[in-house]
């Protein structure tokens, strides 16, 4: 559990000693989705998930607000599971993956919200338009991972975008402009993965 240990921090503060610098941690790819859905006319609800991203993590389990997170997301890796909506989606109606392959997330806060809780608000870049974006961070487990033996973080991160925030406006309101993000994901402090 991440815990703030305030009174611990000010006591290493007073003696002089080093302060822990946050850790680096690795995400498991093979555990882990980034996904996405949205409405449909009202029908229907579509899903659709993203295959390709990277992102640098650091974690301070001491002081969550001295942790960090940077996100690139590959465009081209958009799959919603129908081929013609995937080119649709990445044309110049939507994403235009051609001129800008990447969307990416860094955080400027992350704030303690309860005693598993974080909220971590940052930068958000689609289509070459910068908004700011606040990620709702349940962190699932925390401890030594039982197969990898190394220590590991786990999460289940929401966020809601509105598209036309970066200029993806199309049959708004008809598909909604709303779309609710979902990342899961397990992390490491080193490269191995089970």
């Amino acid at each position: 559990m991440i815990r703030f240990a305030a009174s611990a921090l000010a006591l290493s503060l007073l003696a002089g000693t080093a302060v822990a610098e946050p850790v680096a941690y690795d995400f498991d790819k093979s555990h882990a989705n980034l996904s996405f859905t949205y409405n449909h006319l009202g029908y229907s609800t579509t899903d659709g998930r993203f295959g390709d991203w990277e992102g640098n993590l650091l974690i301070d389990k001491d002081t969550p607000s001295n942790s960090s997170i940077e996100f690139s997301i590959d465009i081209d890796s958009l799959d919603t599971f129908w081929a013609d909506r995937d080119t649709h989606l990445k044309s110049a109606d939507f994403f235009d993956a051609a001129k800008f392959p990447k969307a990416t997330f860094k955080s400027t806060k992350v704030e303690q919200t309860g005693e598993n809780q974080l909220e971590v608000t940052g930068d958000m870049t689609i289509r070459d338009i910068t908004k700011p974006v606040t990620l709702q961070v349940q962190v699932t487990a925390m401890g030594e991972h039982p197969m990898a033996k190394k220590e590991a973080a786990g999460f289940a991160v929401t966020t809601v975008l509105k598209r036309s925030d970066f200029g993806m406006d199309k049959y708004v309101p008809y598909v909604s402009d709303e779309v609710n993000v979902t990342f899961h994901a397990e992390a490491l402090t080193a490269a191995q993965t089970n």
